[in-house]
């Protein structure tokens, strides 16, 4: 019985969260027509998408204690966000309006550090945060640069399509604006940290609740 409610909690936990990375994703990547916002925006997206990336796939790491697992993880999460660009796209949204993350690359970092430590708990928390929070902000500017201008979906697309509530007011240059992958990465790097051992730290909950 024990083995059955672990391996439910286990499914549901990733169910949970690869549906909710897959919500942050719709609302934080909509970057697009934040035209005015853009590259401000790009720095939450990254730290958002670097928190359900690491949060998840290290619960799933050490739950599992196979390295590999993380990639899953990601894979599971990439599938979910593509099923929600097309849904997105099917309701007359452009192509473009949901960028899809690159997790994939960073989460390999996590299994990597997992592995090459033998299976190390506190290496994949350091070692293994300050990659997956460093990479993931770089991946995801080289994909970025491969979609429609921001400016140009934004003429195509007006702003009624948005509601009254996230209309860009003018446009914005200050810090956040000169370098998104800078400030992403080195957020990144010292957050996902902590969002690593937060992951760790929900397998021994989920151990704790089992042997209540």
């Amino acid at each position: 019985l024990m083995v059955w409610l672990r391996r439910c909690t286990h499914y549901l936990f990733i169910i949970v969260v690869a549906a909710n990375g897959t919500l942050l994703t719709i609302n934080a990547g909509d970057y697009i027509f934040y035209t005015d916002w853009a590259w401000t925006s790009f720095v939450i997206f990254s730290i958002s998408q670097t928190l359900m990336l690491t949060v998840g796939a290290c619960y799933y790491l050490t739950f599992t204690g196979v390295p590999g697992t993380a990639t899953y993880y990601a894979l599971i999460i990439t599938v979910y966000t593509w099923v929600a660009k097309g849904a997105w796209f099917s309701l007359g949204y452009p192509y473009d309006f949901i960028a899809t993350p690159i997790w994939l690359p960073s989460a390999m970092l996590l299994d990597l550090a997992y592995w090459a430590t033998k299976r190390n708990k506190h290496s994949l928390i350091l070692f293994g945060g300050v990659l997956a929070g460093m990479s993931l902000p770089l991946f995801n500017m080289v994909n970025l640069i491969t979609i429609a201008d921001p400016l140009e979906t934004a003429f195509k697309y007006p702003r009624p399509t948005l509601p009254p509530y996230v209309t860009p007011i003018e446009p914005q240059v200050g810090k956040f604006y000169n370098s998104p992958v800078a400030l992403g990465a080195g957020a990144g790097a010292v957050l996902a940290v902590t969002f690593t051992a937060l992951g760790c730290k929900l397998t021994t909950w989920t151990y704790r609740w089992m042997a209540a």
